[in-house]
């Protein structure tokens, strides 16, 4: 299925010089949105996977869905302030400053495969922040998954040696 087809390229979004891809028109239509999770879900075939991050907030739309594919619980990893429970935080650059991301304590058993999904792997920071938190609970990173690559960023640099898949690559 051609993916992209379903993605708008909003120009100056959130800023000049930026095109944003929209992902919600792919979302609202629900064949096209059963289709790209099970495209995503299939990038783990044979793999054993216990937990599904989904990253605040954007990965909270297919990580669930993923999850539930998989046979895995899912894990949120929201923004500085946003869970209830005893965290742990990573910190990660912005273009401007910093932001930070936690995840509770109790998320991860040490030794439980781990996927990682996220809407865009653009530069890597948040993803990379977030295999930071995964690997100090004693998580294995499985594979990290994202609707959108922006190759042309090299994020997956940030990544080292985990994989990473995407349903579709820029």
């Amino acid at each position: 299925m051609d993916f992209k087809s379903f993605i708008r390229d909003v120009a100056d979004f959130p800023k000049e010089g930026i095109v944003f891809k929209d992902i919600t028109p792919l979302l609202k239509d629900p064949s096209v949105l059963n289709k790209a999770a099970d495209t995503l879900s299939s990038f783990l075939e044979g793999k054993q996977v216990d937990k599904v991050i989904g990253v605040d907030s954007r990965g909270f739309i297919f990580a669930p869905m993923l999850a539930s594919k998989l046979g895995a619980g899912f894990v949120p990893v929201r923004k500085k302030g946003k869970l209830p429970y005893h965290t742990k935080s990573a910190s990660y650059d912005l273009e401007y400053g910093t932001d930070t991301l936690e995840i509770h304590v109790d998320a991860i058993k040490k030794g439980e495969k781990v996927l990682i999904h996220d809407d865009v792997l653009a530069t890597g920071g948040t993803a990379a922040a977030v295999c930071e938190l995964v690997q100090s609970l004693g998580g294995e990173i499985i594979q990290c998954n994202f609707l959108i690559h922006l190759a042309f960023l090299n994020g997956e640099d940030k990544l080292g040696d985990v994989p990473v898949r995407a349903l579709m690559t820029y």
